[in-house]
């Protein structure tokens, strides 16, 4: 079981290749300069790439309509 769920998000994010994109580009973000949305404490993951997922799926990032 994947947390957190794909499908949850899928309500948000159009698709998954910008799923991919959004998440990939916040976890290197947070590789760089250690800046997170939520206390170190209240994620799940131990990685950023899951740390990123979780910020989605929380609603703590948003996206831009070009």
């Amino acid at each position: 079981m994947i947390y957190p769920s794909i499908d949850k998000m899928l309500n948000t994010i159009d698709s998954k290749y910008r799923l991919v994109h959004i998440a990939s580009k916040r976890s290197k973000e947070m590789s760089r300069t250690s800046h997170y949305q939520m206390p170190l404490n209240k994620y799940v993951s131990r990685k950023n790439i899951g740390r990123a997922l979780e910020e989605v799926s929380e609603g703590l990032l948003t996206l831009k309509k070009d």
